[in-house]
């Protein structure tokens, strides 16, 4: 059975990725942090993220961010063993949103 894995990415190829409408970048931090900063993209806290997959269906490309990169990496392994989701590229932030400022 294929497996999925994730790339690790920098913030700068965060914001060329994104451009790419099939692209979804996902802050799987808590709603309040997301609403005192965030990069953009759609906010599913790390605690709902299996739930809410759903809302990723129509994405080719998944790009997970988080603070440092601690919950974006947890949420990368999450969704790389995902069966349905082989054909996905998945990528994780690495050293998350600190890393940019």
């Amino acid at each position: 059975m294929a497996k999925n894995t994730y790339t690790d990415i920098d913030l700068q190829k965060v914001q060329e990725l994104s451009k790419d409408p099939g692209a979804a970048l996902v802050d799987v931090r808590e709603t309040w942090e997301f609403e005192e900063f965030n990069e953009g993209g759609i906010n599913i806290p790390l605690a709902e993220i299996r739930e809410k997959r759903d809302w990723l269906i129509p994405y080719q490309t998944i790009i997970v961010i988080c603070t440092n990169g601690v919950r974006s990496k947890v949420a990368a392994m999450d969704y790389c063993r995902v069966p349905e989701w082989v054909g996905k590229q998945i990528f994780h932030v690495k050293g998350g949103i600190i890393e940019a400022e």
